[in-house]
């Protein structure tokens, strides 16, 4: 580590439970952020800022007018690009120091794994459960830890699945389940910056191996209320992509 990035990233190393050798850790690592909308903008923007010396953007979508209440990575001068060329130009702007890739389309199966083995861990910021069961087999199958979140109305929630623990199939047994979407019901766009800036820190706290993450655990968020639950996440015997 440098003179410049010691202080750039001097608040981290000051932390006793980070320290200098967590942010060489960050610097050292290389994340997958999967959809680069609301939650994938709050990821993108703090993890770019923490140092994370590789970044890799997934989305096959571009900037539409009806993003930009919640999608703060991207601006008004930018609708019509590629969300992960926005994003990108974003990031860089934030820190030169980092290396960031984007993949402007939807991954097949095969891809899925292929990227998560590549990488030290992903972060699920998709709006759908296909995707998110898409996603899940493919960092079960790459042995990836995988930090996922969703978001709609005025609920959230968010939850850590490493390749020992309980999937995400674990959690959500019918794939063949759909829900509304945030275009269908509505969101608002704080709440995905919450829920998005939670997702950073334990993305965070897993690489660099500092606290409790969420592991084993689902943390849900009432926005209305103020308030947070935590259910416990036990291992299905009988899932077919863990059990």
């Amino acid at each position: 580590m440098n003179d410049e990035q010691r202080l750039r990233y001097s608040r981290h190393i000051l932390l006793p439970e980070l320290g200098e050798q967590g942010q060489e850790i960050l610097l050292d690592s290389h994340v997958v952020i999967i959809g680069v909308g609301g939650l994938g903008s709050a990821v993108s923007l703090y993890l770019a800022a923490a140092g994370i010396g590789k970044i890799t953007l997934v989305d096959g979508d571009h900037v539409e007018l009806g993003n930009l209440q919640r999608q703060i990575v991207h601006q008004t001068s930018r609708i019509g690009q590629m969300k992960v060329d926005s994003a990108q130009q974003q990031l860089r702007d934030i820190n030169s120091d980092i290396q960031i890739e984007a993949i402007s389309r939807r991954l097949g199966d095969d891809e899925l794994v292929e990227v998560a083995r590549s990488c030290d861990l992903v972060l699920d910021c998709t709006d759908n459960f296909p995707s998110r069961f898409a996603i899940n087999r493919g960092c079960q199958q790459a042995g990836t830890p995988l930090v996922s979140a969703a978001a709609i109305r005025m609920q959230g929630q968010v939850s850590v699945f490493m390749p020992e623990g309980p999937c995400y199939r674990c959690l959500y047994a019918d794939e063949s389940e759909t829900a509304d979407t945030c275009a269908e019901r509505g969101v608002l766009g704080p709440l995905l910056g919450v829920m998005g800036s939670m997702q950073a820190l334990e993305a965070i706290k897993v690489l660099a191996h500092v606290g409790q993450s969420l592991e084993g655990r689902l943390m849900m968020f009432d926005a209305m209320a103020g308030q947070w639950r935590r259910m416990k996440l036990k291992r299905d015997p009988s899932c077919p992509v863990c059990g």
